[in-house]
């Protein structure tokens, strides 16, 4: 298992993660680090636990808000899919019976053309 130390405002944190996992450790921390400070301009000094706090569910509504579009999107395609397969199945019995019409039609047209052939009867 791997360890990372990052910094949370201003705060050095020894984690640990799996191998490999590294750079998205460290890259979510500062994100999270991102966050504190952007939240520290705009409320100034209400103190680090508060900020963190405040930071951490900004995130878990984004978290939310993002799960929410997925979920949205996936219905969205889940119709699309099912209207594609019913457009597919009615092309193909569209084209069967378009098959079978003209099958019939030729059927047709040969026994009239065996009709009119020279030394056929009317």
């Amino acid at each position: 298992m791997a360890s990372v130390q990052v910094t949370i405002a201003g705060r050095a944190y020894r984690m640990a993660c799996g191998d490999g996992e590294e750079k998205h450790l460290e890259a979510l921390a500062a994100a999270f680090d991102a966050k504190i400070s952007e939240m520290r301009s705009a409320f100034g000094e209400i103190g680090d636990m508060r900020l963190h706090v405040m930071a951490a569910i900004m995130t878990a509504d984004e978290l939310s808000e993002a799960r929410r579009r997925v979920e949205t999107l996936e219905a969205e395609l889940s119709a699309m899919r099912s209207l594609a397969t019913s457009s597919a199945d009615r092309s193909e019995r569209m084209e069967r019976q378009l098959t079978e019409a003209l099958n019939r039609s030729a059927g047709k047209i040969e026994a009239l053309a065996a009709r009119f052939r020279p030394g056929s009867e009317p």
